[in-house]
């Protein structure tokens, strides 16, 4: 068992299946599946991504950085599809920054309810912390600018498959924004209504792109819709 040093919430090695998509000296790119938080925080412990990182590559445990080593960028816990993870402070520091210089390629596969029309558009709206709801975003006066990207891939019955690119990476972004708009993701009992169909929200993050810490190289990765998404738009009549 590997114990980061430090304060905070800490975070121990557990062994556990890792979807490895691609691996150097200085990253790791993951699938992340749906209901796995990326760390531990407030209220949460057990497995996490961050641990089954730590027992897959023990050296992540060596940053300075005690509570969230590696990590240079998060998805919410329901949400699935590719991440990546820094080796070492140096190899994230320049994560991050891309991030920060919105040179990443962002792209996720999103269904949301009603036919979404213009098919191409973008949504923009400050986003904060919902006042009547602190667990809760919402598009509020004085929240951060917020700007998302999306085009309709395809109808699904009174359903829309959409890529979404977050221009800016809000807390929540594509579902409050997407929900604001009156197409709130399928499956977002937080923004929207459960779905019969799937019992999670219905977004993937489906493309990544960056440069490697390495070499400079871009690079860039894709996942597939996993058997839960690609389920349900059969469900739903689509041809899968």
């Amino acid at each position: 068992m590997v114990w980061l040093p430090g304060g905070g919430s800490q975070c121990s090695a557990q062994a556990a299946p890792l979807a490895v998509v691609y691996e150097d000296r200085e990253v790791l790119v993951v699938d992340k599946p749906a209901g796995l938080v990326v760390h531990p925080g407030p209220g949460q412990s057990g497995e996490t991504l961050l641990s089954a990182i730590l027992a897959h590559c023990p050296s992540v445990g060596l940053s300075d950085d005690s509570v969230r080593p590696g990590i240079a960028h998060r998805l919410d816990k329901n949400t699935s599809g590719l991440m990546v993870v820094a080796k070492n402070d140096a190899a994230r520091e320049h994560l991050v920054s891309q991030f920060k210089d919105r040179s990443v390629t962002k792209e996720y596969l999103v269904l949301v309810k009603g036919r979404l029309s213009p098919k191409e558009g973008v949504i923009e709206g400050p986003i904060g912390r919902n006042p009547r709801s602190r667990v809760r975003m919402a598009i509020v006066v004085g929240g951060k600018d917020a700007s998302t990207r999306y085009r309709v891939r395809e109808y699904v019955g009174d359903h829309s498959l959409i890529e979404v690119v977050p221009v800016t990476g809000r807390t929540h972004q594509i579902r409050v924004h997407l929900s604001a708009i009156g197409h709130p993701v399928v499956g977002d009992s937080t923004y929207g209504v459960s779905s019969p169909v799937v019992d999670r929200q219905f977004v993937h993050a489906h493309r990544l792109g960056f440069r490697l810490p390495s070499n400079r190289q871009y690079r860039e990765f894709t996942s597939p819709l996993p058997s839960d998404l690609s389920e349900a738009l059969r469900l739903l009549g689509a041809r899968v």
